[in-house]
């Protein structure tokens, strides 16, 4: 399969370093959709990161007798986790609950949310200085960079915390788009 590595020893470090990358890159993914319970795409992903990563120590192992195609398997390793964060965050995949402090009239913040058309509940309470209104929002990690912004429009001194929700069921949440209507227009 490799056999220009043969011919051209000097590759090798380069397949390797890219393969780890790959490989570690998509051990990420894995997790993050293990963790989430996508039962049907963690296994595929998980199929395709052993086979690239035995693919990688069958050369390391028939092949590798110096100290570039191991500082390279490291770098790769190390890149990989690198990449692999950056895909995460470029992906955004799941939901979180966002839970807001603000010494602001927690009413307008309900109603800046369900213009965004994302629910919202309102909680009165009392911090360690003054009262403040806590608002709770189930929201697409892909919206978050919105609801940031907004939250910081409100009231620049807001405060809130960013919490991974597994599931939810039975709430107020914002249509999907759906991938479907770009060719079926009328829908």
């Amino acid at each position: 399969m490799f056999d220009f590595l043969d011919i051209y020893p000097w590759l090798l470090p380069i397949v390797i370093f890219f393969g780890r990358i790959f490989d570690v890159s998509l051990g990420t993914l894995r997790i993050i959709f293990v963790s989430k319970g996508e039962k049907y795409i963690a296994p595929v992903i998980g199929f395709v990161e052993v086979f690239i990563w035995v693919v990688i120590i069958s050369q390391i192992l028939m092949r590798a007798n110096d100290l570039v195609s191991y500082l390279s398997y490291a770098a790769g390793y190390a890149s990989g986790n690198y990449i692999g964060i950056l895909l995460e965050q470029r992906i955004a995949y799941g939901i979180v609950l966002c839970r807001i402090y603000t010494k602001e009239n927690g009413n307008e913040l309900i109603s800046l949310l369900q213009k965004m058309k994302h629910g919202a509940t309102l909680i009165h309470g009392t911090g360690s200085v003054d009262k403040v209104d806590i608002i709770e929002t189930v929201i697409g990690r892909k919206e978050m960079k919105s609801i940031e912004k907004a939250l910081t429009d409100f009231d620049p001194n807001i405060f809130y915390v960013v919490e991974d929700v597994r599931t939810k069921q039975n709430g107020i949440f914002a249509k999907r788009k759906n991938i479907l209507r770009r060719w079926r227009p009328g829908k």
